[in-house]
């Protein structure tokens, strides 16, 4: 595992684009794209949003970039405003206006579901290029991650949103658990996790963080 750095960025954005091709969730977003252009418009947007992150230095990668996971530190954002006021243009050339709203529009989705309280480390995005998947990349990405940052002091809890059921089990072997089924958009949704600090157990969560529909 190492840091990723600008010069990463292009083949995030592929590994990522690739990796969620058959998602559920961004499948909807762009449906209406032709494959190629789909693939170009996911691997734009999931690149902007390594790009947005890499300050916060918690965009990780194995050394060819055969996967990613992108972290939230607790308390930072995932964009800066310039980079939410960049990000409707940037979607929409990409893919086009019908892509972009609906694209824009799941953003916001994860947006109002996601919670802020305790503060935690955010699994924004984790994923591995199709030509690599079965060796253990992505999730020892986590793993290490992880140790990172239960070494912290004081250690803090980390959460994540699954759309693909067959995951929340090997989350699970990482100490993750299972907190909430949410629908997002479209009648599509998936399961929220958190592990508590050091795998102990998920933490109590406040604010808008209820029983989901």
């Amino acid at each position: 595992m190492r840091v990723a750095n600008e010069s990463d960025l292009e083949a995030i954005g592929r590994t990522l684009g690739r990796a969620f091709e058959h998602d559920p969730l961004w499948g909807w977003a762009f449906e209406a794209a032709e494959r190629e252009r789909k693939l170009a418009a996911l691997a734009t947007v999931f690149g902007f949003c390594a790009e947005a992150a890499l300050a916060h230095g918690w965009v990780r990668v194995t050394d060819e970039v055969e996967a990613v996971a992108l972290w939230i530190p607790p308390g930072a954002p995932e964009m800066s405003p310039a980079d939410e006021a960049r990000l409707p243009g940037l979607i929409a050339e990409a893919c086009g206006p019908e892509s972009a709203a609906r694209a824009l529009e799941l953003f916001g989705a994860f947006e109002a579901n996601h919670p802020h309280e305790p503060p935690h480390f955010y699994l924004s995005l984790l994923g591995t290029h199709p030509d690599h998947a079965g060796n253990g990349h992505g999730l020892g990405l986590v793993a290490e991650s992880l140790a990172e940052i239960d070494a912290g002091d004081p250690a803090a809890p980390a959460f994540l949103e699954s759309s693909n059921p067959g995951n929340v089990p090997r989350y699970e072997r990482l100490g993750f658990r299972p907190t909430r089924e949410v629908t997002l958009i479209a009648g599509l949704g998936g399961t929220q996790m958190w592990r508590g600090p050091r795998g102990s157990a998920p933490p109590a969560v406040h604010g808008h963080f209820e029983p989901g529909p």
